[in-house]
């Protein structure tokens, strides 16, 4: 990704897991859309995100978020992130915490898909 946004992604049959940590920010934002356009395209159309060790997140980086789940959606796929304490209170001052579907943990993302 970038210096300041370190990832790694795990396809799985039916869903793509990432793990991300350091910053979700405006310098790190551009890589992130790009990167996830792809692999929206590349499918599988299940997404997780695991930002449990993100250290910081701006409005860029929420927008990105918001905007790589809209383009999931438009896939027919869905998109469950896993928050830390930092994140969810990001995330939650602009109420989009229904929306960007927060979890507590990747294994419960994990079941969210096995019951869908």
């Amino acid at each position: 990704m970038t210096v300041s946004l370190r990832g790694t992604r795990d396809i799985k049959d039916d869903y793509q897991l990432f793990r991300l940590a350091g910053l979700l920010d405006a310098f790190s934002e551009p890589k992130f859309r790009s990167v996830f356009t792809q692999c929206v395209e590349e499918g599988p159309k299940h997404f997780i995100l695991d930002l449990s060790k993100i250290d910081f997140i701006d409005s860029s980086g929420l927008g990105a978020l918001v905007q790589l789940a809209k383009k999931v959606q438009t896939a027919s796929g869905t998109l469950q992130i896993v928050t830390n304490p930092r994140v969810t209170q990001t995330v939650k001052l602009v109420r989009l915490e229904q929306f960007l579907s927060l979890q507590g943990s990747v294994e419960t993302a994990i079941e969210n898909l096995k019951s869908k």
